[in-house]
């Protein structure tokens, strides 16, 4: 990755859907839904923004590095999987990973600002990979890998003090957004039971 301009980067990534893609498409790379601004048969260059920057882990990559990519889903597609939109909210520390027989439990902390968004068994983008909550606590929460997701994805090269890009559930964000619109505080909303 070099910086092209002031606060302004240009990533470039060797992969075979450079074949497929043109400029303009988009891309996500790390979850980080990204703009095709080059092209040759064998590499995508992509601008990051001083935002993008900020809020992923793209400014992290070396050379030789694994990311993941996936291709946008067209309208005509299967719906599989929960919503990602390549809109990475943060990054947190990978700060536990570990092999129980063919599956992988990876413990990941959970940032304050964003813990409203995250249930247990809901559903987070992690690296743009589409996961369950399985274990939730105030501070972390933890995912499981089978071993397909394991072999086809960058998680395996996570190490502990590493930063994984998260998008939390947009269905979470807006209904906090709708709630707040009506003027319902999380803190102070109580609810009354009462039985006929």
């Amino acid at each position: 990755m070099v910086e092209s301009t002031p606060g302004t980067y240009l990533l470039e990534l060797r992969t075979p859907l450079a074949l497929q893609m043109k400029i303009g498409d988009s891309l996500a790379s790390n979850g980080v839904c990204l703009t095709v601004v080059s092209q040759t048969p064998s590499l995508l260059g992509f601008d990051l923004l001083a935002e993008t920057v900020k809020r992923s882990n793209l400014i992290d990559l070396k050379v030789g590095d694994l990311v993941n990519l996936e291709r946008s889903m067209t309208a005509s597609s299967r719906f599989d999987g929960h919503l990602v939109q390549g809109h990475v909210d943060t990054t947190a520390k990978l700060l536990a990973l570990e092999a129980h027989g063919q599956d992988h439990r990876i413990e990941l902390e959970l940032p304050r600002d964003f813990a409203q968004y995250v249930i247990f068994k809901g559903s987070i983008a992690v690296n743009g990979v589409s996961l369950t909550v399985a274990e939730l606590d105030a501070d972390r929460f933890v995912n499981w890998i089978i071993p397909h997701t394991w072999s086809l994805t960058n998680l395996r090269q996570l190490r502990p003090g590493d930063r994984a890009n998260l998008e939390f559930d947009l269905i979470a964000k807006y209904v906090e957004r709708l709630v707040g619109a009506f003027g319902i505080q999380r803190s102070a909303a109580a609810v009354d039971l009462q039985r006929p």
